[in-house]
């Protein structure tokens, strides 16, 4: 523990507190060790360490609330633990869910497929338009247009750097709206390409 936390004891109220210090020795302390046992769970670095800092902002966002009745590093190896196994349980049940899926988008009529590419563009449409004003033009010109970055910023008088920043959060209010079609999408690949 830092010199600034005589225990573990005051380390954790000044976290319930909401010291941004305590949180910074927390996570100097356990990061790399929490990351190597996500790790020997995930079998993937990049998302053990996601896992970790999302453990983290979780810690800091219910550190009111939070009870830990043993060693903070008891408290954080059996949460990272279990974002784990929750992560392993989503994939499994959602490649479970694409295999269905795929398995009855190839024995369903042309017709189905027909309907669901009108379900799909339709969701599209309806998340485009939920988009802020400033998004959904730059990603109208973006994607249907298909102007270039600095096109797009010359035409509205914005800076490149503003126009990466509206098009990236489009992009993920996009990913976020759209993710219950993800299997619709992959079904309809091949008619795509």
């Amino acid at each position: 523990m830092a010199e600034l936390f005589t225990d573990e004891s005051a380390l954790l109220t000044a976290l319930k507190n909401g010291d941004q210090a305590a949180l910074e020795t927390l996570f100097r302390t356990y990061y790399e060790g929490l990351c190597k046992y996500a790790h020997t769970i995930l079998n993937d670095m990049d998302e053990s360490e996601e896992t970790v800092q999302q453990l983290f902002i979780q810690l800091w966002e219910k550190r009111s609330s939070m009870k830990i009745s043993n060693s903070a590093q008891a408290y954080l190896q059996k949460a990272v633990r279990n974002s784990c196994l929750n992560k392993i349980k989503h994939k499994k049940v959602r490649r479970q869910y694409v295999e269905e899926a795929t398995a009855l988008a190839n024995h369903s009529e042309p017709s189905t497929s027909i309907s669901l590419q009108n379900e799909l563009r339709d969701q599209i449409n309806i998340a485009i338009e939920s988009l802020p004003e400033q998004c959904r033009i730059i990603f109208k010109l973006s994607r249907f247009e298909e102007l270039k970055y600095s096109e797009i910023a010359e035409q509205m008088g914005l800076s490149i750097k503003t126009v990466e920043n509206q098009m990236g959060k489009a992009l993920r209010i996009m990913r976020e709206k759209l993710k219950d079609y993800l299997v619709i999408l992959i079904m309809l690949t091949p008619y795509y390409f």
